[in-house]
Order: structure tokens, then sequence, then C-alpha cells
């Protein structure tokens, strides 16, 4: 992987949680209560299901999904199992996109009209921060929900959309966090 794939990587890592914990708090609609559900499988399961849409219909499409999911799910009165796998696919779906649009010079973003990495990022900031806000959830909560995703969900999306493309090597938000 080129170290400018790996910035954007490290970039959109930091990012998420940066943006996430510094912003926590606010428009609470519902109290954080902990899981009582297997996150590992919740995960792999919303990988793979985003994955096969992406695959099949595209990252328009999968984006309509996600939004889909996030207005569906964040009604709910507490934060829930399906809710989670919304944060999880948009984060997914993101560092997916910002990948692929990482090859891509500005000027060649900018004529077949698709954002750059750090517009990318940007948004999905402000959507995962919003989302967490919601239900009051901890800053330790969100660490360790990315270190999963990160872990269960990242290579079987990567895997299931982009067969026989090498694995990218991913590092753990501690391990970035000591090299900036």
């Amino acid at each position: 992987m080129t170290s400018s794939k790996r910035r954007i990587l490290g970039a959109l890592t930091t990012y998420f949680l940066v943006l996430v914990t510094g912003t926590m708090g606010y428009a609470v609609s519902g109290e954080f209560k902990g899981v009582d559900w297997d996150q590992a499988a919740n995960i792999k399961d919303a990988a793979e299901r985003l994955a096969q849409l992406q695959r099949t219909r595209g990252a328009d499409r999968a984006f309509q999904f996600i939004d889909a999911c996030y207005r569906t799910h964040s009604l709910a009165s507490k934060y829930g199992k399906a809710f989670e796998a919304c944060i999880a696919q948009d984060y997914l779906e993101t560092q997916a996109l910002a990948l692929v649009y990482s090859r891509l010079t500005p000027d060649a973003l900018k004529r077949v009209g698709v954002p750059t990495p750090q517009a990318l990022a940007d948004a999905m900031g402000k959507r995962v921060t919003a989302a967490f806000a919601t239900y009051d959830v901890p800053v330790s909560y969100v660490k360790t929900f990315k270190e999963l995703v990160d872990e269960h969900g990242f290579p079987v999306f990567f895997q299931t959309v982009f067969p026989g493309v090498p694995f990218p090597p991913r590092k753990k938000a501690t391990e970035q966090s000591d090299q900036e």
C-alpha cells in the first residue's frame, strides 16, 4: 500500500475517533445502557450485507441503504444492534471509497464528479458523531467499536467487494496515534 493510502486510512481512523469523541454529548434522545449482542457477529453480518449490495448495485445504492438505515433505526428509544450495524456500514463504505478515490488525482475526481477522500471522511464523521451522540454513547465504547469494525468488518467487506485483491495492511488505532 502506498504511503498516501496509508495516510488516508490513518486520517480516517484518526478523524473518526477525534470527531466522534470530541463532540459527544449533544442531541441525546436515548440513554446508552451497553450492548447485549455479539458485536463481532453483528459487524461481520453488516459487512457481508453491505458488500453484496456494493458489488451488485454500486456505491450510490450502498449509501442510499446506509441513509435509510440511519433514518429507520435512529427512531428507536435505545441504542440497538441494527443501529450499530448502520454505523459500521457507514464506516466500512467510506473507508473503501476513500481507498479507491485516493488513487485518483484531484482533477480526475472533479472530472468524474466524486468527492475527495477528505470530503468523504468529513461527511462520515458528522454522520457517525450524530449517531453516537443520539444515545450518549461513551467515548471508550466508540474506540472499542471502531477496533471491532476494523478487525471483524473490514476484512469481510474488502475481500467481498474486491475479491483477489490483496488485503491492505491495517494498524490498530493505538499504533496509528503513536506515530502521529
